[in-house]
């Protein structure tokens, strides 16, 4: 049992270092190890108090005995997405809105997707000791559902979380150049980045057959176009951010 669940740490973090010496690679001017690092494990630290927080949204849900296409809309949209996106984003104003190592605008994507990628890799983690089931499997069997299951959250789960958090990142970016409307520029970015994430998740959970895969799919290759044009466009800005 102790070498599973070490198996399972492994595993679950594995999508996480690989997404994230893709992503580290934009950045022509490497930030600090220390602060990648630092950044990385808040973003998994935060997976407690939003579990908790998700909890209890979903027993007051429970509650209202509304419609059951309204109950999964909320519950994906506002409690799963919003909460997740906004922890993540907290993460960046905690840790890294103040630093200066906050130099240029494209570090402001390459941090909110390391705090991602930390949330990601301990979540990973969870959901992998959680599939495990009250009986244990054979050991090969084991092993097998646990890489398919990796295989899927690193296409699926921990790519949506970077890009979601990119998409942050980037209006993060756009407003430090902005004298006005910075917060309608930020909270614009959030609800871009909860209506993806929320539409994600609820069409894997509520719709079948083909539309069941072919949204999921275009919501990633369309994020994935967006955060690649983003990248692109910061890395022409070469002034240096001032953050105040």
């Amino acid at each position: 049992m102790d070498f599973l669940i070490i198996a399972y740490v492994i595993l679950g973090l594995l999508p996480s270092f690989i997404w994230l010496s893709f992503y580290l690679k934009e950045d022509l001017h490497p930030e600090p190890k220390k602060m990648i690092l630092n950044v990385f494990l808040l973003g998994g630290l935060i997976t407690i108090p939003v579990f908790f927080v998700q909890i209890g949204l979903n027993r007051l849900l429970d509650l209202t005995g509304i419609d059951p296409i309204i109950y999964d809309i909320v519950h994906w949209f506002l409690i799963i997405a919003l909460s997740e996106e906004l922890f993540k984003y907290f993460v960046f104003r905690a840790k890294v809105f103040d630093s200066y190592h906050l130099d240029e605008p494209i570090d402001a994507m390459i941090y909110m997707i390391v705090g991602a990628l930390g949330f990601a890799a301990v979540e990973n983690t969870l959901y992998l000791i959680s599939s495990a089931g009250p009986v244990p499997l054979p050991i090969d069997q084991t092993i097998t559902t646990a890489l398919i299951v990796v295989t899927v959250r690193f296409v699926g789960a921990t790519f949506l979380h970077t890009l979601c958090s990119a998409v942050i990142g980037y209006v993060l970016a756009i407003s430090f150049f902005k004298a006005r409307n910075k917060f309608i520029t930020i909270t614009s970015g959030i609800i871009i980045a909860v209506f993806f994430h929320g539409l994600f998740n609820y069409a894997l959970i509520s719709f079948d057959g083909f539309m069941q895969i072919t949204i999921p799919i275009a919501i990633i290759l369309t994020l994935a176009t967006l955060v690649l044009i983003g990248f692109s466009r910061l890395k022409k800005i070469k002034s240096v951010c001032e953050i105040k």
